[in-house]
């Protein structure tokens, strides 16, 4: 009988037809390559479609650069948003295999109507010349309805698809559990590969054959994601969907607000919690009780009033596993603010990193061939996929030897660093726009379209930031997998989705607030539509200082975090 429970997983997972999942036939390495696969193609429709936005919003849209970048800092921010709506229902009330299925559909039809919206005679915005384009408010306002449709569809899809490839490994199956950071690395790399795609052949299609093909190609790639999703279905485990967390969080702040004068007692083994090995809450593991953030435990003080009407009123008394769901979820929102700044330094290669590199000399060596600015990002792509595996492979094992830790370097420890690194991805972009702005004033360029030095100077910057994505971002998706209770993982990876939207709104925020101290009596200011005229060294300084302030308290944060210990098993 004993072997024949070891053939099924103990995490609480089924398999697509509903039954317990058999380890020999589903989940693990066997179903990832549809998962990493899937993510690769919609990272290549996603990163196609916005890398070179920007640009298309001041030379289609005829924005001007402030106004650009803010709005599509703006509609990148809200793109890591809507994944709060696709994890609420993935948690809740759909799992992730059929949010992902759902919203994928959305993000097809706002892909094809944004395509449609750039190459279609009478929808498209009318263009004289290059730069001499008079789009009406209707074509304006048809691409901002696609681009936010697929706003939604990425945001169904997004807190999903990580959290449902680490759930096809068993979290009680020591063999297994330690594949699951590995999964973390290598879904990175296939964003990054899907990225490279996209900032290299895609931006130059944009920029050189038309922006009809340069959202069309995107647009096919995501129905080969969607196919490659659903060509996995049989080898997945899915996690059943637990409930709404939010009403159970809320019913932890209700009871505990209600019973706020009732002592908790000394001896912890005395809060309330089900006698069952499993917890009450569908999918969910029980959660070990900790000693931080008491006064939430008051919520689970028995007394004698609330057993009077026979059935526990779960807004009365909430079980440990319950209340301490909602302590992991206050310990992981200072952790999660402070990636919001970095969020802001990664949301620089979408925005002024172009801007800057479209004023610089963009051909390659003597040759006539010129790469569109967008399109550096591609070193930032290169940087993740040379880090990823050096991480993977020797960076983990070195360091294991000497912290004893499985995976070498704790998830804090590991985003800690990342942080670091990013400080000096600033400094780098503050130093060369500052010799960029010498030799215009030295040489009086202010009226050039592009001064005489290499696009290929902002390589250094680019590629610190992909050092640094591989330490923080990958180290920030697996912490949040792993400190998230059972039934809340997909609200949690979401969670750590939403630095990405704060980093962009906050970015936008700076700009506005810079334009506007700025630029006043006549004066251009940090970041005027002719660069040569600005400062945009000044921003990057001030980015760089907030790095520094926010890896300070960072650190503080790290050293008072409190883990959480799951006991037990699911099946």
């Amino acid at each position: 009988m004993e072997e024949k429970d070891d053939i099924y997983t103990k995490d609480g997972t089924v398999d697509y037809k509903g039954n317990p999942a058999n380890k020999k036939e589903t989940g693990t390495w066997r179903a990832c390559p549809f998962i990493i696969g899937n993510e690769g193609c919609e990272r290549l429709a996603y990163y196609g479609m916005s890398t070179n936005l920007v640009l298309y919003f001041k030379h289609r849209l005829n924005q001007h650069s402030a106004v650009a970048t803010k709005n599509n800092q703006n509609w990148g921010g809200t793109c890591y948003l809507t994944p709060l709506i696709g994890a609420f229902l993935a948690d809740s009330y759909l799992g992730r295999y059929w949010t992902i299925a759902c919203f994928s559909i959305i993000y097809i039809i706002g892909m094809t109507f944004l395509a449609l919206s750039a190459s279609v005679h009478g929808i498209k915005p009318r263009c004289y010349a290059e730069d001499n384009c008079n789009p009406t408010n209707t074509q304006s306002t048809m691409t901002f309805l696609a681009l936010y449709l697929i706003a939604l569809g990425t945001g169904g899809i997004k807190p999903c698809v990580s959290s449902y490839g680490a759930d096809q490994f068993d979290d009680t199956d020591e063999k297994e559990k330690k594949h699951k950071s590995s999964f973390f690395n290598w879904f990175y790399l296939s964003i990054n590969i899907g990225a490279l795609i996209a900032a290299s052949v895609l931006v130059w299609v944009q920029d050189n054959v038309s922006w009809g093909w340069g959202f069309g190609i995107p647009a096919i790639a995501m129905a080969i994601a969607v196919c490659f999703f659903f060509s996995g279905t049989r080898l997945y485990r899915n996690q059943k969907p637990g409930g709404s967390p939010l009403t159970r969080l809320c019913q932890v702040l209700v009871a505990s607000i209600r019973k706020h004068k009732i002592a908790v007692p000394a001896d912890k083994s005395l809060l309330y919690e089900t006698a069952d090995a499993e917890s009450n809450i569908k999918g969910s593991r029980k959660i070990d009780h900790t000693n931080d953030l008491s006064f939430f435990d008051k919520a689970a003080v028995e007394i004698q009033t609330d057993h009077l009407k026979g059935s526990v009123n779960p807004w009365r008394l909430c079980t440990v596993t319950q209340v301490e769901e909602l302590k992991t979820i206050i310990r992981l929102l200072p952790i999660w603010a402070s990636g919001i700044i970095f969020s802001t330094v990664y949301s620089q290669m979408g925005n002024l990193f172009v801007l800057q590199g479209e004023k610089m000399d963009t051909r390659v060596g003597h040759s006539n061939f010129r790469i569109p600015p967008a399109s550096l990002s591609i070193f930032d792509t290169l940087s993740v996929i040379f880090w990823v595996p050096i991480y993977d492979r020797i960076i983990v094992p070195v360091t294991r030897k000497f912290t004893g830790h499985k995976n070498g370097l704790t998830q804090l420890q590991r985003m800690g660093i990342g942080l670091f690194i990013s400080i000096f991805a600033m400094v780098a972009a503050a130093i060369l726009e500052h010799e960029r702005l010498k030799m215009i004033k030295r040489h009086n360029f202010y009226e050039r379209k592009e001064v005489p030095m290499t696009i290929f100077l902002q390589v250094p910057q680019y590629f610190l930031i992909g050092c640094a994505e591989v330490f923080t971002f990958i180290g920030q998706l697996e912490f949040f997998y792993e400190q998230a209770p059972d039934a809340m993982r997909s609200f949690c990876s979401a969670l750590s989705l939403t630095t990405v939207a704060l980093g962009s709104y906050l970015s936008s925020l700076l700009v506005t607030i810079v334009t506007s101290v700025n630029a006043k009596n006549g004066k251009p200011g940090w970041i005027p539509d002719n660069l040569n005229k600005g400062h945009v060294d000044y921003f990057f300084w001030l980015l760089a200082a907030l790095s520094v302030l926010n890896l300070g308290a960072f650190v503080l944060i790290a050293n008072w975090y409190t883990y959480k210990r799951a006991v037990g098993t699911l099946r």
